[in-house]
């Protein structure tokens, strides 16, 4: 890692800062944080289902295998639709939304295919 690729501190704003294991630590204000939050903030977010498909935010998604539901007797079915998702912000591995039968669903998308 070259230092170009170091990012300066959010808090001071000064360059001296250094990698120490997965954290970058910032010697003026001995402010650390992690270098994934960096990464993560300088990639797009982009949520695919299970096929390799662009998930957006009110699309409809298809379970692809039956999966059971923490806090519910009810288990969730394949082929059941999830109307109008929501993308989690900054997590591309989950999505929110409701079923007919249960509300406040949070399904990783690798269960799930674009309707």
């Amino acid at each position: 890692m070259s230092t170009s690729d170091i990012p300066a501190c959010p808090v001071c704003g000064m360059e001296n800062t250094y990698p120490d294991g997965s954290n970058y630590i910032c010697p003026d204000c001995a402010h650390e944080w992690p270098m994934v939050a960096v990464q993560a903030e300088e990639a797009d977010l982009v949520v695919r289902d299970v096929n390799g498909n662009t998930l957006n935010s009110g699309d409809a998604v298809v379970v692809i295998k039956d999966l059971k539901v923490k806090g519910s007797s009810i288990p969730l079915k394949q082929g059941t639709v999830i109307r109008n998702i929501r993308l989690v912000d900054g997590d591309p591995e989950h999505i929110e939304g409701n079923s007919d039968k249960i509300k406040g669903l949070v399904l990783k998308v690798c269960f799930l295919k674009k309707a």
